[in-house]
């Protein structure tokens, strides 16, 4: 019992807390109100939420790695308008998600190159990324696009049934997929161990022969795809492409991933556990409509509070850490000193 207590106490308690959260919500829900207890409202929660869970999976690897990532909502922007652009011009399904993935592998990975090739703090290079994203989609049409092409719509409209009358569309799928290939990636690749170790300590890191450079490029590329893919899925969800479509998307991604356990300094986190926060919101979010009578701003305030706390208990995580790596130098300090005066 003594040697499982600290894992549990210093690695796990975060997830752990998301779990009970997701839990806790779920079943007020439920007591609160009829209906809300059933499998398709829990279903909807993936519906609703499968680009944002794409989007927050691709920054989780983003800040593991020590980084940020502001422009996604802006490139999930910019894809729908690129695919509502390229159908208007008689382009099919295949080349439009063909070039929607391009662009974000390409929009990445020239990111990830800029930080690292000049040294530049990934929030300044993501966040004139976010600026140049949204700027092209106005180029693009300050219009919203509606997207009619066949393929997109059977697609859209598709129903996958899990369980009686109850289903999933396609997006929940993909969604699904791209979790379960980002935790193998994770768990079973050297790239997924350089980023780990890179953001626990990028000197270290560099120290022990692993390709930083390459690992930042591929990184923010990850980030890239991830958003690009979401806005494929966003697009399926809405058939349409506008400019401003998702304005502050990128701070609830971040949102997910601080709800979900993954360390804002870098080097921990569950890769599960951006969907479990995008979860979490949704949940907020569909209770405030079950309520009916308050306003969808609360969803932001219910998500700040949140932020609040998790903030809070992976600080006080880091600091039992360094605390229990340290007992010698905490004993060392001053206050310990001035404590064994006084007794």
């Amino acid at each position: 019992m003594n040697r499982l207590t600290p894992r549990i106490s210093h690695n796990n308690i975060v997830i752990l807390a998301t779990l009970l959260l997701l839990i806790v919500l779920y079943g007020a829900g439920s007591v609160q109100y009829t209906g809300f207890f059933s499998l398709q409202v829990f279903l909807n929660l993936f519906i609703d939420n499968a680009y944002l869970i794409i989007v927050a999976t691709g920054m989780a690897f983003v800040i593991i790695s020590g980084g940020i990532d502001l422009s996604v909502a802006s490139l999930v922007a910019l894809v729908s308008m690129v695919s509502g652009d390229l159908f208007a011009h008689g382009a099919n399904a295949g080349t439009v998600v063909a070039a929607s993935l391009a662009l974000g592998i390409a929009f990445g990975a020239g990111q990830g190159y800029l930080i690292y090739r000049f040294q530049l703090h990934p929030w300044i290079v993501t966040l004139a990324g976010m600026f140049l994203a949204r700027g092209i989609s106005f180029l693009i049409s300050s219009e919203s696009i509606v997207i009619t092409n066949e393929t997109y719509v059977k697609l859209s409209q598709h129903k996958i049934h899990v369980w009686g009358q109850n289903f999933v569309s396609v997006s929940v799928l993909i969604a699904l997929a791209v979790v379960i290939a980002v935790l193998l990636v994770a768990k079973f690749t050297f790239f997924g161990r350089a980023v780990y170790a890179m953001g626990g300590n990028e000197k270290s890191a560099a120290l022990m022969g692993l390709p930083i450079a390459r690992t930042t490029v591929l990184v923010y590329t990850l980030s890239g795809f991830c958003s690009a893919l979401g806005g494929i899925v966003f697009t399926l969800y809405t058939l349409s492409g506008y400019s401003l479509h998702l304005m502050g998307m990128e701070m609830e991604a971040i949102a997910a991933c601080v709800i979900g356990g993954i360390l804002l300094t870098g080097g921990f986190g569950y890769l599960i556990g951006p969907m479990l926060g995008v979860l979490c919101t949704g949940i907020i979010q569909t209770i405030i409509m079950f309520q009916g009578t308050l306003s969808s701003w609360w969803t932001k305030i219910a998500i700040g509070l949140l932020l609040f706390l998790f903030m809070a208990l992976q600080r006080v995580i880091v600091m039992r850490k360094e605390k229990s790596r340290n007992p010698v130098s905490s004993m060392n300090s001053p206050n310990s000193e001035n404590k064994i005066v006084n007794l």
